[in-house]
């Protein structure tokens, strides 16, 4: 049965996950419930004996963890056994496990079956769901997003990093998993549409006040500014409604689109 009452933020409640039931925490509002969801539900607001249960799961998860990288070191499987994580009425036990190759762990069953009833499902995970599973802290200081509030991974492009006219530094754009940051998706939107207003990198314009032409060598989003190179210096932050562009020999009039995003 769902629960009928929203619970306010903080709250310890019991969901219906994608495994089974399990134990979270409310980190927003809540939203219109989908009919079609078969995940994700809250069930009921989690009892001290579903909290003091789900602790003793996730200790037990930790203990059979390292007894199965034992077990692994054992018989030589090139495999590293990330977590074990069971659903709140212990049916089934997930271990989350990471591989170079294709690797058969079916041996590892039997070294469980004296410690839990549950039914065992290994499951493949890349660089950004050991983030998750793990937790670690961000460039911001903060919990990764992965781990805190991430519900599933949105593709990330190095063109979202030139957008936001980022350098393209690999130690700098990419978050504790070696992949590009996540976050660096979440104001892609808001850039795309802040640099509709500029012209394009390397357009041809004229600073309507000086008369000075020269072309544009970098873009400022937030601030609505450009710089430009002209025959008589540098015109650094200039706002982009004291520019005229100059139509190209090509025809173009130096004006931005989506496509552009890509040559920033």
């Amino acid at each position: 049965m769902l629960s009928e009452a929203p619970h306010a933020v903080g709250t310890r409640v019991v969901v219906q996950g994608k495994r089974g039931p399990e134990v979270a925490t409310v980190r927003g509002e809540a939203g219109d419930p989908d009919p079609q969801a078969r995940y994700g539900s809250v069930l009921r607001a989690a009892t001290p004996e579903d909290l003091a249960r789900w602790d003793e799961l996730h200790r037990q998860g930790e203990d059979l963890k390292w007894l199965l990288r034992a077990r692994a070191r054992e018989r030589g499987l090139p495999v590293k056994i990330v977590a074990l994580e069971f659903t709140l009425d212990e049916s089934l036990v997930t271990v989350s496990y990471s591989a170079e190759d294709r690797i058969e762990l079916g041996g590892l069953i039997g070294d469980l079956r004296g410690h839990t009833r549950a039914r065992v499902n290994f499951a493949a995970v890349g660089p950004r769901e050991q983030a998750q599973i793990i937790g670690t802290l961000g460039a911001c200081g903060r919990g990764n997003c992965s781990s805190t509030h991430l519900q599933e991974f949105a593709p990330v492009s190095i063109r979202m990093a030139r957008d936001q006219q980022l350098p393209l530094n690999p130690e700098k754009l990419s978050g504790p998993c070696g992949r590009l940051l996540c976050c660096l998706q979440f104001e892609h939107g808001m850039y795309l549409e802040l640099l509709r207003d500029l012209p394009r990198k390397n357009a041809r314009v004229c600073h309507t006040e000086s008369g000075a032409c020269g072309k544009v060598t970098k873009l400022h989003p937030l601030a609505g500014t450009v710089d430009v190179q002209t025959d008589q210096g540098l015109l650094a932050g200039v706002p982009a409604q004291a520019l005229t562009r100059v139509t190209d020999p090509a025809g173009g009039k130096g004006r931005r689109s989506e496509a552009d995003a890509a040559e920033t």
